[in-house]
C-alpha cells in the first residue's frame, strides 16, 4: 500500500507519463496541472485517497477478525484485476503477455495454496509459466513465426511472480495457527510505512532519494517510514501476537525495505511504459496494483520472518 507518491516522501515534484517533472514543464502547464496546497504535495487526491484507504483497511480488518478465510477470496479477486491491469498496460506498449493463461494460472495459484500449501503454490506457478511459454509460442497459429517471444515470455513470467506468486503468501499466512493477527500485523506495518512516509516527506522532504526513478521520494520520508514501522512492530507484535518485541522490530525494518522497494519496482516499470498508474479503479490512487506494489513483497518477508521466528 506505499504508494509510488506518498510512501516514502512526498517532497519533491512527481513525474508525468512522459516522465518530465513540473519543474521542466512551462510554468502555465505546471500550475495547471497541480493542485494546491497539501494535494500538490501528495500529488493526488488527498480526499478521495483517505476515503478510499480507510474504507478498504476497515473492510479488511473486520473480514481478518470475523471471517478470515474469506480474505482468501478477496485476495484471488484483487489478484485478478492487478494481473489484468498489469497485462493490460504491458499490451498497450506491445508486449504480448497472454492474459487468459497468466490470469486463471493465478488463481491456481492463490487457491492451490489453500488444500496443498507451499507445495501447491509451487506447482501451480510452475506450471502456469509452461502454460505461458506454450501459448506464446503459437498464439498466432501453427505457421507464423513468433515475435519477440523471449522478451514477452520472460515478462510474462516476471509478472506471474510479481503480482500472483507474492500473493500466495499471503494466504499461506493465513492458513497458519493465528495467521489472520499475522496477515492483520504485515498490513499494519506497510500502512505505518506508508503513514510514516508522507507525513516526514510532505514536512521535510529535501534529498531525493532515487530521482532517477521516482523524484518525489526523499531519504526524510524514508526514514520517516522506518521509525513509525519499527514503533508499529513493536506494537503489533507484542500486543497481537504476543511474541518477543525484538521479532515487531525486525519484522519492521524487513517491511520497510521490502515495500520501499516494491514500490520502486512499481515506479520504474510505469516510468518505462510511460504511464502514471496502473489503473483508474480506485479514486486517489489509481488501480488495485498501484495499491498492491508494496503489499506483495510485504506479504513474503513477513512470511518469512514470522515463520521463521515465531
Amino acid at each position: 500500500m506505499v504508494a509510488e507518491e506518498a510512501a516514502a516522501g512526498d517532497a519533491t515534484p512527481a513525474s508525468d507519463a512522459t516522465g518530465m517533472t513540473p519543474a521542466q514543464e512551462t510554468p502555465s502547464a505546471a500550475h495547471e496541472a497541480q493542485p494546491h496546497g497539501r494535494s500538490q504535495r501528495a500529488g493526488r487526491n488527498l480526499p478521495a485517497a483517505l476515503g478510499v484507504g480507510f474504507a478498504l483497511g476497515l473492510s479488511l480488518i473486520a473480514i481478518l477478525l470475523f471471517v478470515p478465510k474469506v480474505l482468501i477470496g478477496v485476495a484471488a479477486a484483487a489478484i485478478a484485476v492487478a494481473t489484468w491491469e498489469v497485462a493490460k498496460r504491458l499490451r498497450e506498449a506491445d508486449v504480448l503477455v497472454p492474459r487468459i493463461p497468466l490470469i486463471v494460472g493465478g488463481q491456481a495459484i492463490l487457491w492451490l495454496a489453500w488444500p496443498f500449501g507451499a507445495d501447491g503454490v509451487a506447482g501451480a506457478f510452475a506450471a502456469t509459466a509452461l502454460v505461458c511459454m506454450g501459448w506464446r509460442l503459437f498464439d498466432h497459429g501453427l505457421s507464423a513465426t513468433p515475435r519477440n517471444f523471449l522478451r514477452d515470455t520472460a515478462i510474462t513470467v516476471f509478472v506471474l511472480a510479481w503480482v500472483p506468486l507474492l500473493a500466495a503468501f499471503a494466504v499461506l499466512q493465513l492458513l497458519q495457527d493465528d495467521g489472520n493477527l499475522r496477515v492483520l500485523t504485515f498490513m499494519i506495518l506497510v500502512v505505518c510505512s506508508d503513514v510514516g512516509g508522507y507525513v516526514a516527506g510532505v514536512l521535510f522532504g529535501r534529498h531525493p532519494m532515487v530521482p532517477a526513478i521516482s523524484p518525489k521520494k526523499s531519504w526524510e520520508g524514508f526514514a520517516g517510514s522506518l521509525v513509525f514501522c519499527i514503533i508499529g512492530g513493536l506494537l503489533t507484535v507484542t500486543l497481537l501476537l504476543q511474541a518477543n518485541s525484538m521479532i515487531g522490530v525486525l519484522a519492521g525494518i524487513a517491511v520497510v525495505l521490502v515495500a520501499t522497494g516494491g514500490d520502486l519496482i512499481e515506479s520504474q516499470v510505469k516510468r518505462e511504459l510511460g504511464i502514471k498508474d496502473m489503473g483508474t479503479l480506485l479514486p486517489g490512487h489509481g488501480g488495485i496494483m498501484d495499491r498492491l506494489d508494496s503489499m506483495l513483497p510485504s506479504a513474503f518477508v513477513s512470511w518469512l520472518v514470522f515463520t521463521t521466528l515465531l
